[in-house]
């Protein structure tokens, strides 16, 4: 199949189906050139974009392609139309098919992954039913997200731990560096250990499965604060080696907002204590550890949805565009004077997400100016080394748009 009738048939497939749903199409992928921006403009097509600004901010948040969008519509109809017939019937059964459609894309064991609200509240399950002991230490970073500081330190306020912190290099020579850098913060008191998979304001991939590997050698388990990591870039949970893992599907997956994932390893689940009482407090699944009690079911079932939409496109293709569109403009900028790439330069180290500072402007400056003179949002991050605005577009996004960042980047620090 040539480009044009490539293009065509995603046209008529109208983004009602998943993208590439017919075999033909499907058999086809390989022979198309997923490097042409025309393809990419098709699938741009498919998102409602607001003309008012360039959004280069989907790290919050990423809101869904129309496709998906539709298919929630749809389910949220569904469900209040069956109204308690759905929810005393197939509601769960219907959590557990996604919670198993997700375990199959992070390569996890469905019986270790149950659906969440967030990042936020998968790792406070966590570090709250840890069975900690006065005296016990953790290990996290001061470039981790805030609330999940916050939580340790409310933690080692009712447990009476301590809380050990490190940074993390920001541009560091070799994964050795990274990993050495948790090693030495090590105890004998040392139980557990938060690491970023990649770290939230500057798009820094961290080498996991050597951090985690070290620290099981010294007996110490590993949670994984992987916010930004699902549908961003690919990886296996089970490869990774970790004991805990929590994501926010509603970012990178682009599943409506409230969705979460959290992963605990099957010999971690009897050890931890639920946030919640669960209905059955004899059960003995990972579900013991979030009962929420009535929540919004459509959600749920909108997880296959976004991830039948990934799956369309294909993960390493996905992956390999948001890295295209995140050195298309860092290549450019990184080096001149007065800009600061505040992302490590190895491609191996970053994918989609980026960030960027100017020598005269402080951040919130700068994210000020993007917004009033050039208006192309973003966000502006001032603290723990970091001092910039972190750049996350999308598969929406196109070289026009980061064209006009470029420019706006050079102009506001001397180089235009």
């Amino acid at each position: 199949m040539d480009k044009r009738k490539f293009i065509k048939s995603l046209t008529a497939l109208g983004f009602t189906a998943p993208l590439f749903s017919t075999n033909a199409v499907a058999k086809s992928l390989d022979s198309i050139d997923f490097k042409s921006e025309d393809i990419w403009a098709q699938i741009r097509a498919g998102y409602k974009l607001k003309p008012e600004y360039i959004n280069l901010e989907n790290g919050y948040y990423c809101f869904l392609p129309e496709q998906t969008l539709e298919k929630y519509i749809s389910h949220i109809r569904d469900v209040n139309y069956q109204g308690s017939h759905y929810m005393r019937t197939v509601q769960w059964e219907n959590k557990a098919k996604s919670a198993s459609k997700l375990a199959e894309l992070v390569g996890a064991s469905p019986e270790e992954i149950v659906l969440t609200r967030n990042t936020t509240e998968s790792l406070d399950l966590i570090i709250s039913g840890f069975p900690w002991k006065a005296g016990d230490e953790a290990i996290v970073s001061n470039q981790d997200y805030g609330s999940m500081l916050s939580m340790f330190d409310l933690q080692a306020e009712r447990s009476k731990i301590k809380i050990n912190r490190i940074d993390i290099p920001m541009h560091p020579q070799n994964d050795e560096e990274v990993v050495s850098t948790y090693e030495r913060a090590i105890t004998s008191r040392t139980k557990l250990m938060m690491v970023p998979h990649i770290v939230n304001i500057t798009g820094h991939i961290l080498p996991v499965k050597k951090i985690v590997e070290m620290a099981h050698s010294h007996g110490v388990e590993v949670m994984i604060d992987g916010a930004h990591a699902v549908g961003h870039f690919q990886f296996s949970i089970s490869d990774l080696g970790c004991d805990y893992y929590g994501s926010s599907l509603h970012k990178w997956l682009s599943v409506p907002l409230g969705a979460g994932m959290l992963f605990v390893k099957k010999d971690k689940i009897s050890k931890l204590e639920p946030l919640l009482a669960p209905f059955d407090l004899k059960l003995e699944t990972i579900g013991y550890l979030n009962h929420i009690g009535t929540h919004p079911v459509a959600t749920d079932l909108a997880v296959i949805d976004a991830i039948d939409f990934q799956d369309s496109i294909g993960g390493k293709r996905k992956e390999d565009r948001l890295r295209y569109i995140q050195r298309y403009w860092s290549d450019q900028v990184r080096g001149l004077p007065g800009i600061n790439v505040n992302t490590p330069e190895a491609i191996n180290r970053s994918c989609g997400i980026a960030n960027v500072g100017l020598d005269a402007v402080k951040p919130a400056e700068m994210a000020k100016i993007l917004i009033e003179k050039y208006k192309i949002f973003t966000v502006a991050i001032d603290g723990v080394g970091v001092r910039g605005c972190r750049i996350s577009p999308n598969l929406y996004t196109n070289e026009n748009d980061l064209d006009h960042f470029v420019k706006a980047l050079k102009e506001m620090s001397g180089n235009g």
